[in-house]
């Protein structure tokens, strides 16, 4: 009987998708306070987990599970380049470091990677198919906050490869859906799924303090008040 993996992991996660949309940095970003400087950051910390995420799942992209979901057309971490050049100069490298927040994500992809490859599954679910789902959302919200045109420091919201990026969940989610595993895996790569949106909100909050020194405590607090179910969130469940 094959599993259900997609509803599992989207039923599953709906609760802490829900908290990680209710962090402060994003509820700001969601209504359209979006501070470079913080913004910059973050794209830095997501090269680093990409980049884990990547190499583990090209590594292991014969192993019976991994193969499945293997696709390297979601690959950030060349978009993400792209978007580093523009907001740190063509000298990135030597400015950005992993904060406490990324080392932590990374040191997880590493260490299922090595111990349970079949978990990479919930990394994959969780941060490409909420790419793919709110990524045009967060685009627009992110060129009209600071003011970007000619796509410069948003790359990394661009799938060039994916013409039909509805169809193409809909292949993903069937790929989860084809995944040989048995009922105990599913619920363990729920459980990292929601362990890999605890680390996404680490990163997010980490990144509050910046924020609010450049909009003042005030609008912060007035614009995080409210508990609010995100636009993403929505986007996902298409």
């Amino acid at each position: 009987m094959s599993i259900n993996l997609a509803t599992k992991l989207r039923e599953g996660t709906k609760t802490s998708h829900s908290m990680a949309e209710n962090v402060g940095f994003v509820k700001c970003f969601l209504k359209g306070v979006v501070e470079k400087a913080s913004y910059r950051k973050l794209v830095a910390n997501l090269y680093f987990v990409y980049s884990a995420i990547e190499e583990e799942m090209q590594r292991l992209q014969s192993h019976p599970i991994v193969s499945k979901i293997y696709y390297p057309e979601l690959d950030r971490k060349a978009s993400l380049e792209r978007d580093l050049t523009y907001y740190y100069g063509l000298d990135w490298r030597d400015k950005i470091a992993p904060s406490p927040a990324a080392q932590e994500y990374v040191g997880r992809i590493r260490e299922i990677s090595a111990n349970s490859p079949e978990l990479l599954a919930a990394h994959s679910y969780t941060r490409y198919l909420g790419d793919l789902s709110g990524g045009q959302i967060l685009k627009g919200i992110a060129q009209r906050g600071m003011n970007l045109t000619d796509g410069n420091g948003t790359a990394f919201y661009e799938f060039e490869t994916i013409s039909d990026e509805k169809a193409f969940k809909a292949e993903y989610r069937q790929s989860l859906n084809d995944l040989p595993v048995d009922e105990a895996t599913a619920d363990r790569i729920v459980d990292e799924a929601n362990h890999a949106f605890g680390l996404n909100m680490k990163l997010f909050q980490e990144l509050e303090g910046n924020l609010v020194k450049a909009i003042g405590r005030m609008l912060f607090n007035t614009l995080t008040r409210r508990r609010t179910r995100g636009s993403t969130e929505l986007a996902t469940a298409e």
